[in-house]
């Protein structure tokens, strides 16, 4: 051992033996290179423990140095920035303390860049290991080592060989220099040999405009894509954000969102391939740790930008503990807060393999843009999804949670929501025991949404409590008018039909009140058909309106089918309506019970509009079977 370079502590040792063991895992790893680096830390292992056998280190000159020896290090302190191989000065950890000029053009970034960072920041991950383990044998040694490797620059990879020697300079701690050199070349010659690598950087540089127009074109292909999503649903609108962005922006596109308190993960996509498909489904089953990048960025909703991405594990360890960053390749990498400005969603991590250059501050402001319109996009598709759960459960407490069972009687109710609309229906229908018999309502109030709601519930209720107070259907109707004019709905009316059944021996005695609403129809036992008239001007307009009424009897075998206007009124490809076929396919369906009679119908609705349902529909049936 050389004086000056003490015995390395053994977690050093042990931390880059792991880094050699997943680099092995790593796709493109240089299993000789690797080969190589581990005989080297052997043999640093063997060279530790003879002299700790020994009892000492290695016996060195104590004296200063000598003039020559200074005079050469004013040399070269003076002539280092000029020298046209790319130098690296380095301290004992592996930190650069100076790059050189010709360092500066081979990285394509000012000298001044690559000082405090570790020299292994620019290495590409398959050869990092093993680099680290050279150049901690030549600080343990004191003796010159070189290996080839893949530098990370702003255009790419390029392919270098890495020489490094020891140094000691009088008053200071040894050092490490470093010189890269392209294919056995100094930098400069690599340079000046490879004109349209010198071009293409130059074209980056030189063309602001074409770099500012697509990022412009991308913010507003999301926004597209973001607003085009119809079913409002925040899975999809990740995953159509994920696969827009992979391969445009980033190689990698990670986005993991707040679930609860926790991170947890919702998307990585990568490249194209079997085993990328393969990588991204092992990425997506680790969940953020706390100490990881998105983590940190949630939480403190600040960005991050590493350009060259040191630390192996900023994005957590994967299955079997190979930090992901190494298993998904990547050198480069963003990660941004998906958050509107009040709201931090989760993170938006974006990460590029070594052949595709390094982020940059300008590709950060599109990242931090676009984790913005995703965090929007996610506010509104929860906002949305919220509306519908409400409306879904204020239309089921509009509606009665079961049918009654009465002997004799059958009842069978259906309710579909209209397609081209979230909000909540106006349509409602009831059964419920009055003081002579059964009684059976169905209504419909103008518009929807809430205030819709608000009338529907008024109506369904009203009509229910003064079926006790009044014995005729009418009288009933009329009273609930009064109620629902007194409630100052505005413009909004109801239409609504009401039924009385009473037992009169064998038969089944109907009394019918209207107030503009259509229906029902009548269905024989034989077939026969008859579609009664909407008669009587509807609830809620006018105080002096006064229901229709009709009275006739009911056998068995018979079925009164009850529907509003979402029935008649739906529409074929061609425009047709509902309402010319309705009293045929009650015809067809005669027979049936009332369960099947209203399924039936419901599936020639639905495959008559081709599942395009302009308007709700609600359907509900009573059959007439034997008393007995």
């Amino acid at each position: 051992m050389r004086e000056g370079w003490p015995i390395e502590p053994l977690a050093d040792v042990a931390a880059r033996r792991d880094a050699l063991r997943h680099a092995a895992d790593t796709p493109g790893a240089d299993a000789r290179a690797l080969l190589d680096a581990a005989f080297t830390e052997l043999d640093g292992a063997l060279d530790a423990l003879a002299g700790v056998l020994s009892g000492g280190t290695e016996n060195g000159s104590a004296d200063g140095l000598p003039e020559a020896v200074r005079a050469e290090r004013r040399l070269l302190h003076a002539t280092f920035q000029e020298t046209p191989v790319a130098l690296f000065l380095l301290e004992q950890d592996g930190t650069i303390r100076r790059a050189n000029n010709a360092a500066g053009a081979l990285l394509g970034s000012p000298s001044g860049y690559a000082t405090g960072k570790p020299l292994t920041a620019f290495i590409d991950l398959p050869s990092r290991a093993a680099v680290q383990t050279q150049l901690a044998a030549v600080a343990r040694t004191g003796r010159s080592r070189g290996t080839g490797c893949r530098l990370l620059t702003a255009d790419g990879t390029l392919e270098v060989t890495v020489t490094a020697v020891a140094i000691e300079l009088s008053g200071d701690p040894p050092l490490l220099l470093v010189a890269a050199t392209p294919g056995g070349r100094p930098a400069a010659q690599s340079a000046a040999a490879n004109p349209r690598r010198a071009r293409k950087a130059a074209d980056a540089a030189g063309d602001p405009v074409t770099s500012l127009t697509k990022r412009i074109d991308m913010v507003a292909e999301v926004t597209r894509l973001l607003l085009d999503n119809s079913t409002f649903s925040e899975a999809v609108s990740v995953q159509r954000f994920g696969r827009l962005l992979a391969g445009e922006v980033a190689d990698w596109v990670i986005v993991d969102l707040d679930r609860g308190g926790r991170l947890r993960r919702q998307l990585a996509t990568g490249p194209r391939n079997r085993n990328s498909e393969d990588l991204a489904r092992a990425v997506r089953g680790v969940d953020p740790e706390a100490e990881s990048a998105p983590w940190q960025v949630h939480t403190a909703r600040k960005s991050l930008l590493l350009a060259h991405a040191d630390d192996p594990a900023v994005l957590g360890a994967g299955p079997g503990g190979t930090p992901l960053l190494m298993k998904l390749g990547a050198t480069s990498l963003m990660c941004v807060p998906i958050s509107d400005g009040t709201t931090s969603y989760g993170a938006l991590t974006l990460a590029r393999l070594a052949d595709k250059g390094h982020f940059e501050v300008a590709d950060l402001s599109l990242a931090e843009r676009l984790g913005e319109h995703l965090a929007i996009a996610i506010r509104v598709d929860r906002m949305f999804r919220h509306r519908s759960e409400v409306a879904e459960a204020l239309q089921a407490s509009l509606l009665p949670a079961r049918l009654p069972s009465v002997p004799g009687l059958e009842f069978t109710a259906a309710y579909i929501g209209a397609t081209q609309w979230q909000e909540i229906s106006g349509d409602f229908y009831d059964v419920f025991r009055y003081r002579d018999g059964w009684a059976i309502a169905i209504g419909d109030v103008c518009g929807k949404g809430q205030d819709a709601a608000a009338m529907t519930a008024a109506a369904r209720h009203s009509i229910r409590a003064l079926a006790h107070v009044h014995s005729s259907p009418g009288d009933v109707l009329a009273a609930a008018n009064e109620v629902l004019v007194a409630g100052d709905y505005e413009e909004r009316f109801v239409t609504a039909k009401l039924a009385f059944l009473e037992r009169e021996g064998s038969r089944l005695r109907v009394r019918l009140a209207s107030s503009g609403h259509p229906g029902p129809a009548l269905v024989r036992a034989d077939g026969r058909v008859e579609l009664l008239e909407g008669d009587g001007l509807p609830l809620g307009l006018f105080a002096d309106a006064k229901p229709s009424l009709a009275e006739f009897e009911l056998r068995e075998g018979d079925l009164l089918f009850f529907y509003t206007d979402g029935v008649t009124e739906a529409r074929s490809v061609d425009l047709e309506l509902f309402e010319d076929r309705l009293a045929d396919e009650l015809a067809a369906v005669a027979d049936r019970t009332a369960a099947e009679t209203v399924r039936a119908v419901q599936d020639l609705v639905t495959t008559f509009s081709r599942g395009e349902l302009r308007d709700d529909v609600t359907m509900l049936a009573v059959k007439v079977a034997s008393a007995g």
